[in-house]
């Protein structure tokens, strides 16, 4: 099916619009009031929609699979491609991390940049957890000083 030619509502009767200046034919969407193209009238111009989208040869060649748990993970084979969907972020670390082994790309975002950023979350949460360890020890220290001088 040849790809449809979107153009602009009134473009034939305007040569600004693009009559005879093939260059000067640019889409617009119909927002008018009483304009047939957006109410889809039958007989008048296509109005823009989902559906309409050009499949490239590329997509079609690509099988995509959309992948919600480990078990799904698992019967796939290297160099496949995938979306992750519907997923915690403790699943979808594991699942970050072995698909990373076993070569499988992920295409809904950035795996590594994904592993970098929560590496560097583990380490702020064990330096706060050092900081609050030594502050409570320091807490202990002064209170029994504290004590020992009432006494």
């Amino acid at each position: 099916m040849a790809r449809k030619k979107f153009l602009r509502g009134d473009w034939r009767f305007y040569s600004k619009l693009g009559k005879g200046r093939k260059k000067k034919q640019r889409y617009r969407r119909a927002t008018g009031r009483h304009s047939k193209i957006r109410k889809r009238r039958k007989g008048y111009p296509v109005l823009v929609s989902i559906g309409f989208k050009k499949i490239g040869k590329i997509k079609k060649l690509q099988k995509i699979k959309i992948i919600s748990n480990i078990k799904e993970l698992g019967s796939l084979k290297k160099n496949e491609k995938i979306i992750l969907a519907h997923i915690g972020k403790k699943k979808k670390i594991e699942l970050v991390k072995s698909a990373k082994e076993s070569g499988i790309k992920i295409l809904n975002f950035n795996a590594e940049k994904f592993l970098k950023k929560i590496e560097k979350e583990k380490k702020n949460k064990e330096e706060k957890g050092k900081k609050q360890i030594a502050g409570k020890t320091e807490e202990n220290k002064n209170r029994e000083k504290i004590k020992e001088e009432k006494k």
